[in-house]
């Protein structure tokens, strides 16, 4: 693994040399799959970009981006929250998603996390156990972890993924991939919302607490045999694509990761790839 903490980061474009998947192939791919994505704001966009390039060969908005607990998003339907509920910024905050292709053929949900293990989360894990099997885990929780729950947060957290990883090891079918996202690299200013006024003076370590607890989210997760995905490593000289609020990425980031992410899947799965790169 490799992270990039220099103050001046080289803004460089996002690599053109991978596999780009189109509607039709990522349709192929996920053929009869029940996709589950876990974690916060940023893998809610993970969902939604995925959700999108399931249906059609374009970019989320920026006001897409930007929405949070819709009653639906391109023919998906908020299932818990959201605006079922109370929009809000606290860790108690919900979110359930879910999307179905009109053929039947592809089924994603996702859950919004606030920590990476909690008794939710067993909600969560009891709700997977009793409805279908996944064949796809996408999970990741850390900002919210490590700057919202105490001076111990870190020791915490370190604690709760190895509860979350012993915990989808027994719960999940063998046949189910689990790839860990690893968190992305934050700017060195943050105003994200999760952030609350009296915790501001907390956003000058977050960005090296995040690094911390990548390091050990990463082993941990190989320590379980799951898949890591590097999205630090990847996105460490994209800063042009991040938001000004030092957490969150633009359209062409969130398509460039689900690229990623597909190839990732695509290898454990033994399919071959489609031989092309990016257009021009």
């Amino acid at each position: 693994m490799v992270f990039c903490l220099s103050s001046e980061e080289p803004r460089r474009p996002l690599r053109s040399d991978m596999v780009h998947f189109q509607a039709s192939e990522v349709q192929q791919l996920l053929h009869n799959k029940f996709v589950v994505i876990l974690g916060d704001s940023i893998q809610r966009a993970v969902y939604k970009d995925l959700v999108l390039l399931l249906q059609k060969d374009s970019l989320l908005t920026a006001a897409q981006l930007k929405a949070k607990g819709e009653l639906s998003f391109e023919q998906d339907q908020l299932v818990a929250g959201g605006q079922l509920g109370e929009l809000h910024n606290g860790t108690q905050y919900r979110e359930v998603r879910q999307f179905c292709s009109g053929s039947g053929h592809h089924l994603v949900r996702f859950y919004f996390l606030t920590r990476v293990y909690s008794e939710y989360l067993e909600d969560v894990l009891e709700e997977l156990t009793y409805g279908p099997a996944p064949d796809l885990v996408i999970i990741n929780s850390c900002l919210w972890d490590l700057s919202r729950y105490g001076r111990c947060s870190m020791e915490s957290y370190r604690e709760n993924l190895e509860r979350v990883f012993v915990r989808m090891d027994q719960v999940l079918p063998d046949s189910c991939l689990l790839v860990w996202n690893m968190a992305m690299p934050l700017g060195e200013r943050i105003t994200g919302g999760f952030l609350l006024p009296e915790l501001q003076p907390l956003a000058g370590s977050l960005r090296r607490d995040v690094v911390e607890g990548n390091f050990y989210s990463a082993t941990l997760a190989g320590d379980h045999c799951f898949d890591v995905l590097d999205l630090h490593f990847h996105f460490r000289h994209a800063v042009q694509h991040r938001h000004r609020d030092g957490v969150h990425w633009d359209q062409h980031a969130h398509r460039h990761l689900s690229h990623l992410l597909l190839t990732h899947v695509a290898d454990a799965w033994g399919v071959e790839l489609p031989k092309r790169g990016y257009p021009p």
